[in-house]
């Protein structure tokens, strides 16, 4: 793609001022870098990832609160995490955190196994044992 020609559509990078650096070719057809504030197909996707990860947490947090799974899950969605990303963080097997999807494992779990959670999720147990109902 030509340098003059490098979309510079609204996107969910324009909100923050932020610039993505794509490469180009110049007028004599040499690579250079140049900045475009989006592209109208990527923000169209990234919009949709956005939305589905948004509809994960609201579906996430209704099964904590309807008793079906442990706050452990919502979190894992908050912060954009699978079950092999949150087992590496906590330093556990993922057959072990998965057991503490279950609200009545979790409800059993010791303040140290709590406190490997509320790090990996960057908050405080208390938090991590009371999702608000808002």
């Amino acid at each position: 793609m030509e340098k003059e020609n490098v979309p510079q559509d609204k996107s969910n990078l324009t909100k923050n001022n932020v610039k993505e650096l794509l490469y180009a070719t110049d007028e004599n057809g040499n690579y250079t870098t140049t900045l475009s504030t989006g592209w109208e197909p990527k923000t169209i996707a990234l919009s949709n990832s956005i939305e589905e990860i948004n509809e994960r947490i609201a579906e996430a947090r209704q099964q904590v609160l309807n008793g079906e799974v442990s706050p452990v899950v919502y979190f894992m969605e908050v912060n954009k995490m699978d079950l092999t990303i949150l087992a590496s963080y906590v330093g556990m097997w993922k057959w072990r955190v998965k057991k503490h999807f279950k609200p009545k494992n979790f409800a059993t779990l010791s303040d140290k196994i709590l406190q490997k959670y509320a790090d990996a999720f960057e908050i405080s147990i208390a938090e991590l044992k009371n999702i608000k109902t808002e």
